[in-house]
């Protein structure tokens, strides 16, 4: 079996570049042989982005967070640009809105939100969204803008009710889940993934957040935990875990157009 993290910042798991190779390594000892690396500024991808760039099965989003909004850098709109026409860059991301800790104000982080919507547009990728109590305008805002190649709503936190929303606008969009999946008290989450096609679903580890609960005394999370989350994902769905990763394979090959060998 072979499974694929759509969404790891390896640069703030560990900042030594040695140390990010060893996750990397680690990964693939546990069947994670493909992973996304995200950056939430544009400051950390250019560190994280060299030293990472020619390692076989690690890919790249870049984009600037809600968290980056206040200061995302001088001329940040013409570097995510640039960063989108290196080797192994697959999408836009992470972006999309934050109005739990109100990062600067809404319509900054809406227009900064936008801007990097018509960049994946442009360049023809998907873009990976961050959404924290913004629902909402995530989906208003989408159902206008989203890219051709669609849209990954990571580490998925709305309800099963939004999920069918979306699927029933006919938006192009993934429901990716993180190691919070497997929480018992997560059934906002447990009732989703019984109600949207399998087809759509992705996984990630979010490391180094989002402990699976089978590794809740760990201090951080790792990709090579996210064979954790997938059983959990399985059994929930009543899915030999060796036919789910295929599927899961297959969708997160599909979405960021990549080659399933």
């Amino acid at each position: 079996m072979q499974f694929f993290d759509t969404h790891a910042h390896i640069g703030l798991i560990y900042d030594d570049p040695i140390e990010q190779l060893r996750v990397i390594q680690q990964a693939k000892m546990a069947g994670v042989n493909r992973i996304v690396s995200i950056n939430n500024s544009l400051h950390d991808f250019a560190k994280v982005y060299p030293a990472l760039k020619n390692v076989a099965g690690v890919y790249h989003a870049c984009g600037v967070a809600p968290s980056e909004i206040t200061n995302p850098g001088k001329d940040w709109i013409h570097t995510i640009e640039e960063n989108l026409k290196l080797p192994n860059v697959i999408a836009v991301g992470e972006t999309g809105l934050d109005y739990y800790k109100q990062y600067g104000d809404k319509r900054t982080q809406i227009e900064a939100f936008i801007t990097q919507l018509e960049l994946a547009q442009k360049h023809d990728l998907p873009v990976i969204i961050h959404n924290r109590d913004a629902g909402k305008d995530v989906f208003d805002i989408l159902s206008q803008r989203i890219p051709k190649k669609g849209a990954i709503l990571h580490c998925y936190s709305e309800d099963a009710a939004y999920a069918k929303k979306c699927l029933d606008a006919n938006l192009n969009v993934w429901f990716s889940f993180a190691g919070n999946l497997t929480y018992r008290n997560a059934r906002n989450l447990h009732e989703t993934v019984l109600n949207i096609p399998v087809e759509r679903i992705l996984i990630e580890t979010e490391s180094p957040f989002m402990i699976p609960a089978e590794f809740r005394e760990k201090k951080r999370t790792m990709p090579k935990m996210l064979p954790s989350t997938a059983k959990f994902l399985a059994e929930m769905l009543e899915m030999p875990l060796e036919d789910l990763s295929v599927q899961l394979w297959k969708n997160s090959c599909e979405v960021f157009n990549l080659p399933q060998e």
